[in-house]
């Protein structure tokens, strides 16, 4: 019998479990060093950004309560596994009821199927749901403080939706000085607002829109990944594309290096001997997969929400046949506005788990 992994680390270890339409969703977190408090408020505001039933996000009413059944002893981790639990309320199994037999399009309804011989469960997205990104951003809040004691700041908010895009986020306002800026989840006040016009727009024509989002890590000391497969940018690459619906992952200048040259392109050291600093326009925050100390941007781009109530064409495997299929249920219009703390919690744990290695953060 196949047996599915849903793990990401090597001594700070998150394992999802659940589906989107079964009792709960929750993961196990391993290598929590002990002695952490846990700021419950700052834990609710980030699952508030996460959780369906905002404007610009599925209708899907979730509280998503977050409980501790091991590892936390009076809100404070006691180094053992911890486990995470969030209880589902609002599920609408009859929206489902075209599967297995009609897979939709964009979805992983027939690869899912082939995969476990139609055993797995399909409502929703079963495993692979948006749904246990809500442990994600759970997990990320226990270990925060070891993020903060090292003075790394995280922040992310929506830079493109569509052909829309905003300023640059250094450039930006703080989060969130408007409505239209919560409600998308972007720090410019003018790109908010024509971002929000796009989207209705789509969703008035039952269809949906991609997006992406653009998150800065500062304040890292140098010296945070290792070379290879566990530098800080590829480890931070897998996380990214491991959120449903990820389509790409860019750092830095991006793609637009390849219209550059070397001496273009290349940042040079100032400083002094004892405080090396990169100088010039937006240098690296990673070479050869350490952290330079300069800050780390990077975007990552959304496709289109699959789900939509606009009709499609798509084989039945029951007749055997191309017939029309109109998905209904709640699903969002446009991805990165609930991204945006899914990709927040996938930084911050793949920066604790190289700096617990890196012993930037005792065991």
């Amino acid at each position: 019998m196949i047996q599915m992994q849903m793990s990401l680390g090597e001594v700070l270890r998150l394992t999802l479990f659940g589906t989107s339409h079964g009792p709960l969703v929750g993961a196990f977190l391993e290598g929590v060093p002990a002695g952490i408090s846990i700021d419950f408020p700052k834990l609710e505001t980030l699952m508030s950004e996460r959780r369906p039933g905002g404007r610009y996000a599925s209708k899907r009413r979730e509280p998503d309560n977050v409980k501790f059944l091991s590892g936390v002893d009076n809100g404070i981790t006691t180094g053992e596994k911890i486990e995470i639990s969030i209880k589902i309320k609002d599920v609408r199994t009859k929206d489902y009821s075209f599967l297995p037999d009609h897979p939709r399009p964009g979805h992983q309804d027939m690869v899912m199927m082939k995969k476990t011989d139609g055993e797995a469960d399909l409502r929703g997205g079963g495993m692979s749901s948006a749904r246990l990104t809500a442990p994600i951003v759970a997990a990320s809040a226990i270990i925060t403080p070891l993020i903060e004691q090292l003075g790394i700041n995280i922040n992310a908010h929506v830079c493109s939706v569509g052909t829309i895009d905003s300023k640059p986020l250094g450039e930006c306002e703080p989060k969130w000085e408007t409505e239209e800026c919560r409600d998308i989840r972007c720090q410019d006040k003018k790109a908010a607002i024509e971002m929000i016009k796009l989207v209705e727009q789509h969703r008035m024509n039952l269809d949906s829109i991609g997006s992406k989002v653009e998150l800065q890590i500062s304040g890292m000391p140098m010296g945070i990944g290792e070379p290879w497969f566990d530098g800080l940018e590829p480890y931070l690459a897998r996380a990214m594309m491991s959120i449903p619906a990820a389509r790409g992952v860019e750092f830095g200048r991006g793609f637009a290096v390849v219209q550059m040259k070397g001496s273009d392109h290349n940042d040079s050291w100032g400083g002094d001997k004892n405080n090396p600093q990169l100088i010039g326009n937006k240098p690296d925050g990673a070479l050869a997969g350490l952290s330079t100390g300069s800050n780390l941007y990077l975007k990552v781009a959304f496709k289109p929400p699959s789900s939509i109530a606009k009709e499609q064409l798509t084989l039945n495997v029951k007749t055997n046949k191309m017939e029309p299929l109109q998905v209904k249920g709640r699903h969002d219009p446009v991805l990165a506005p609930r991204a945006v703390a899914v990709v927040e919690a996938m930084a911050k744990l793949v920066i604790c788990d190289l700096a617990i290695r890196g012993e930037f953060i005792d065991r």
